[in-house]
């Protein structure tokens, strides 16, 4: 599926609605070169999990753990894995229990992992148009596996 951005909120809210649909399991992967708006797709989609606390990226610390407070109790596991070296460092932080446990994980820049991706996960690419407008974004959304 591809979508129009036009603004911010429309990012937000197709985020939001995307994690609506989320369940225990799903692994959301996020491409995107830096300003395109991954930590705010990040926020919607937390949101649609039922996470109330603010979102931000992890850059740092590469995971934070969230749990949704709505009636599907989701756990979120948000990802940023930019400034990983080599993908074997995922495991130092749990990565494979992550995604194959009980909860929603999202990975921003995937792309940078995706030799430990698991073989079924959503694939969710955006990018900017300057000549649409500087707010404007394409989102593709593709089912993998």
């Amino acid at each position: 599926m591809e979508y129009d951005s036009l603004n911010p909120d429309d990012t937000y809210e197709l985020a939001k609605k995307l994690g609506q649909q989320a369940k225990a399991g799903d692994v959301i992967c996020l491409i995107g070169d830096l300003g395109v708006g991954k930590t705010l797709f990040s926020q919607g989609f937390a949101r649609g999990v039922g996470i109330e606390e603010y979102v931000n990226s992890p850059t740092f610390t590469i995971v934070q753990e969230y749990e949704g407070t709505d009636d599907r109790r989701l756990k979120l596991y948000h990802f940023d894995v930019y400034r990983i070296e080599d993908s074997e460092e995922m495991e130092e932080v749990g990565f494979t229990d992550m995604i194959y446990g009980d909860g929603v994980s999202l990975i921003e820049w995937a792309d940078m992992i995706s030799d430990i991706l698991p073989d079924k996960y959503t694939k969710v690419t955006i990018e900017k148009n300057l000549e649409k407008g500087f707010d404007y974004r394409k989102i593709v959304v593709t089912e993998i596996g």
